[in-house]
């Protein structure tokens, strides 16, 4: 193990609250989109103040924005702004008018127009999409855990959808959201040829375990790894195949039992409290894992959008062939988004390919949306849970679905992505991909989602109370 990395943070959580007046930090490179050489129409003798409560946190904490010295009755928009790493920009809106007090409070009140509608108090994030003109199918991900996401909150006069950047803000706020908590340990792994980065949680442990992995676009993803660390869970982000290079990778078994027993071996985690979390191709790797394998044992299971799909004798590399063996069943609508769904259902037909999942003898929580697109994963659940029953282990099977949600279900309050550009894990070719889900249904699935992964992990893994972390 090389290139330990602990991470401290001020833990002040005091109100930001910025007037018209102010500047917003040159660092969050968002200086160009709120300058503008006109000033409000909105005239009164005590300028509106925002707050924004807390001003770092969490991406899984929820936020208190309040608008307060507005005149009664004041129709305002508010507004936030991201840029991303790729340094593309994100924004959302809401329409509010304010109360009889001259608040607007966004966890008490109705947003009548923008982005959302409706109380929603994360909506100026869960509902971020690209801002106009931008590229199509883009997709926001934060690759660098140790540095925040900022945005921008503004408030604005009059009900605005469009010309943000022509507006001048009544007021502004400039706010941290942290995948990795104070404290929290970014542990580079490279041993064993396995590869991957291990998120130790504060405190002198030890912890229990959690071999993280996600699906076929690859690479090394360690947003959630992180995030699970920083609520009480040693958890290893596994890479194991670089975008678009699969065919080269010919990756064995052995790999992912070598990445359990990295998880299990290190002092800071407790080795018989590991369990496995999986998404899309991570989570076919997971079930086979449990099911399959005479090193690794889970003690419980996490599967997003889960399929019991792997060809026997295949590696990886097979794994992925086999998937996509039925290119002509692709549909492409009417946006020339390609979905996999109806390639997929006749895919798992063949019963040669379906894992023996009645083998599996750890609690398994399976996380699905019926508007996946991507894959028959809803399908796929229905018949594990069915022969778990027939096997007399009905009992360890837990099901989440949810209506109008799609294949890539995030943690909380993260932007929802219908449709995104993805490269093929053998690199021959990008398209956009047709994932699935509605905003908000979607963005409501994730919440409740995180919320019982949570639990169900903590149910399983600890046998005391799951150490809160706080920024």
């Amino acid at each position: 193990m090389i290139g330990t990395d602990s991470h401290f943070l001020n833990t002040s959580q005091n109100h930001h609250q910025v007037n018209v007046c102010s500047t917003v930090p040159a660092a969050c490179g968002q200086r160009d989109a709120l300058q503008t050489p006109r000033l409000s129409t909105m005239s009164q003798t005590v300028p509106p103040v925002l707050s924004v409560h807390p001003s770092r946190s969490l991406v899984d904490e929820k936020l208190k924005v309040l608008v307060e010295n507005l005149p009664p009755g004041s129709p305002v928009t508010l507004h936030s702004l991201h840029r991303s790493e790729d340094e593309h920009y994100w924004e959302a809106y809401g329409h509010y008018v304010s109360d009889h007090r001259g608040i607007v409070s966004v966890a008490e009140d109705s947003s009548v127009g923008g982005t959302y509608t409706g109380i929603e108090s994360m909506g100026l994030l869960w509902s971020m999409r690209p801002v106009p003109g931008s590229r199509k199918g883009l997709r926001l991900r934060k690759m660098n855990v140790r540095s925040p996401m900022l945005f921008n909150i503004s408030v604005y006069n009059g009900l605005i959808t469009e010309g943000f950047r022509e507006q001048t803000p009544l007021a502004s706020a400039l706010i941290e959201r942290w995948y990795m908590a104070p404290g929290v340990q970014r542990i580079d792994i490279r041993e064993k040829g396995v590869r991957g980065t291990l998120f130790i949680p504060p405190g002198p442990g030890p912890f229990p375990g959690l071999l993280d992995m996600w699906g076929g676009g690859g690479g090394l993803l360690e947003y959630r790894s992180s995030l699970l660390a920083s609520r009480g869970f040693a958890s290893f982000a596994l890479e194991y195949f670089n975008s678009g290079e699969l065919e080269s990778a010919e990756l064995e078994f052995s790999y992912f039992e070598n990445a359990f027993s990295i998880v299990k071996d290190h002092p800071q985690v407790i080795p018989d409290k590991i369990g496995i979390f999986g998404l899309s191709l991570g989570s076919i790797m997971t079930v086979y894992l449990a099911a399959e394998s005479t090193i690794v044992k889970p003690l419980c299971c996490v599967c997003v959008s889960a399929s019991h799909f792997y060809p026997p004798g295949k590696n990886l590399h097979g794994v992925y062939e086999v998937m996509t063996m039925k290119p002509h069943m692709i549909r492409v609508d009417e946006n020339g988004h390609h979905a996999w769904r109806d390639m997929g259902l006749e895919i798992i037909k063949e019963p040669s390919y379906r894992i023996n999942v009645e083998k599996i003898n750890c609690p398994m929580l399976l996380v699905n949306g019926l508007d996946d697109q991507n894959w028959p994963s809803v399908e796929c659940a229905d018949e594990i849970a069915q022969i778990m029953s027939a096997a007399g282990k009905g009992d360890l099977v837990t099901r989440l679905h949810y209506p109008d949600t799609g294949h890539l279900i995030e943690p909380p309050f993260s932007p929802h992505f219908r449709a995104t550009k993805f490269k093929t894990a053998t690199g021959k070719q990008k398209v956009i991909l047709l994932w699935g889900g509605q905003t908000k249904p979607h963005s409501d699935a994730q919440e409740d989602s995180w919320r019982k992964i949570l639990s169900f992990l903590q149910h399983h893994l600890y046998s005391r109370e799951t150490p809160k972390a706080r920024m």
